[in-house]
């Protein structure tokens, strides 16, 4: 029989990608699967949904603002109107089950399919469980985690150690190294470290890369810059008439820029984690500090641990993450090493367990 499931979730890719592997796995597995995507007005879901060839609906909802107070006044009407919107989506599309995948409007559908006893699966990628994902796992029915050591917040009986997904053309890149470098107007034979920060780029990253730029210059260093949206011009007017540099606001072919580096530094958000250990590149994160719970840094520190990465913290990036980069990047053995341990937590059929387990739960 084909089944409706609707996926919940978004703002940010970090969420929208694994969702997107998901649900390409399960129309693989079964091609008559009608998927639905539910995720929150205004946000990057309803714009990278419809591109990969799905539909999305929008709720009019918003999450805690931590830096303006008095802009969470509206918050319960925003809630109680996206139940209203849940319920029209629901009477509608008539879900044979629903999958969260973190992000604003994951609570409000997952917590309608449980009140209507419709089977609810949770993506949870983090290594420290968000209070939404704790509260919704009670009822779910199945709980898909990105790490082991998931039952402090979980019933044992319910995860699935999973995995993250990654995008698929991230777990098969087929262009060289040349190549990759020459897409980015850069010289072979020079090491290439990659900085990433998410779409809207990290600052204390940006600014760290931009006072240290001329000593990773000196250091026979070049790199591909991600600035996000709010430095781009910044960045831009720093590195122009520099050899050696690439600055742009966004990536849009990661596994390109995978491909050309030697060595990344990055956020430490839980698919950029899955990615990096695909790839296998020595990486120094920088975990923002102000995620929930602080999950970046866990997610770092778990890889810290396994000596698989190296960590900066955020409040010393800029004494620290320019000396870090060119220490690593000089040294080989430990380059060598982190790529060798990095590698050993690759997971690339995430989707495909997910997509698995779900269909043969739905079959119950």
């Amino acid at each position: 029989m084909n089944k409706k499931i609707i996926i919940a979730g978004g703002g940010t890719g970090g969420h929208i990608f694994p969702a997107l592997s998901i649900a390409q796995a399960l129309k693989q597995m079964a091609p008559g699967t009608e998927i639905l995507f539910v995720g929150a007005k205004g946000k990057m879901e309803m714009e990278k949904i419809p591109q990969a060839g799905f539909p999305v609906v929008g709720l009019d909802i918003a999450g805690w603002n931590r830096s303006s107070l008095i802009k969470n006044i509206k918050l319960p009407f925003k809630l109680m109107k996206s139940f209203w919107q849940v319920r029209q989506i629901f009477k509608t599309f008539r879900p044979d089950a629903v999958i969260g995948v973190g992000g604003y409007s994951s609570f409000p559908v997952l917590r309608y399919a449980q009140a209507k006893g419709i089977k609810t699966f949770i993506h949870e990628s983090n290594s420290f469980a968000g209070k939404s994902n704790i509260w919704l796992g009670k009822k779910a029915t199945r709980i898909f985690t990105g790490t082991e050591g998931m039952e402090k917040f979980f019933p044992k009986e319910k995860i699935c150690v999973s995995g993250n997904p990654v995008r698929k053309n991230i777990c098969r890149i087929t262009i060289t190294k040349e190549e990759a470098l020459r897409q980015f107007g850069l010289a072979l034979g020079k090491k290439t470290f990659l900085v990433v920060g998410g779409s809207q780029g990290a600052r204390s990253i940006n600014e760290a890369i931009d006072k240290g730029l001329e000593k990773l210059l000196n250091a026979g260093l070049q790199v591909i810059w991600q600035t996000g949206i709010p430095y781009a011009d910044k960045a831009k007017t720093r590195s122009d008439g520099k050899e050696g540099v690439w600055t742009g606001a966004f990536i849009q072919h990661m596994e390109v820029a995978y491909a050309a580096a030697d060595l990344v530094v990055s956020r430490a958000g839980a698919i950029t984690v899955a990615e990096l250990c695909v790839v296998k590149k020595p990486v120094i994160f920088v975990p923002y500090p102000h995620a929930a719970e602080d999950h970046q840094t866990k997610n770092a520190e778990r890889l810290v641990r396994k000596n698989a990465a190296w960590m900066v913290k955020d409040n010393e990036a800029e004494e620290k993450l320019v000396p870090a980069i060119i220490e690593l990047s000089g040294n080989e053995e430990k380059m060598s090493e982190l790529i060798q341990n990095i590698g050993k937590l690759a997971v690339t059929d995430a989707d495909e367990k997910i997509a698995m387990e779900i269909l043969k739960w739905i079959e119950k």
